[in-house]
């Protein structure tokens, strides 16, 4: 079940707050194979699954790590739903460490924790906290923070 934030004033109110964990979204190869085909990145640990069963350390292929960080915004609007908003805008990564590769058929959930937010004039700049999960491993994908921007319709709200 998603929070759900209705303007500057009540995303203000979670700051410093866990606030919860996405649903698992299970990684396919279609889905690697996309991503692949979006950034051109055809690396073979990335596309060929024979050649990662016999030669890869993972025994499999396995995601790209750009591609488990552009589900961050899909998996926290899973766990967050912002209304009364004319739009949101990625600004920031910082701290981003990559602990493990995701194999293909993993399942994936994004833990965050609001850290802060400031009032850029009625922008609210938003510091998440962010640990992507891999069912059934004690290490995580990736931590690190990520910012967006969120312009309200009506701020004040």
């Amino acid at each position: 079940m998603s929070i759900t934030i209705g303007s500057l004033t009540e995303l203000l109110q979670y700051e410093g707050q866990e606030l919860g964990i996405s649903p698992y979204h299970r990684i396919t190869q279609e889905q690697i194979n996309q991503f692949a085909a979006a950034t051109l990145d055809f690396q073979w640990i990335h596309l060929d699954a024979e050649r990662a069963k016999t030669e890869s350390p993972f025994g499999a292929t396995i995601a790209h790590g750009y591609l488990t960080v552009a589900l961050l915004p899909y998996l926290w609007n899973q766990i967050v739903t912002i209304e009364n908003l004319k739009m949101q805008v990625n600004y920031e990564v910082e701290s981003l460490r990559f602990n493990q590769a995701v194999t293909v058929d993993s399942q994936v959930q994004l833990r965050a924790k609001l850290l802060t937010v400031k009032d850029l004039r009625g922008i609210a700049k938003a510091r998440i906290e962010v640990a992507l999960n891999i069912e059934g491993s004690r290490k995580p994908a990736y931590t690190g923070i990520i910012t967006f921007l969120y312009h309200f319709d009506n701020p004040a709200q």
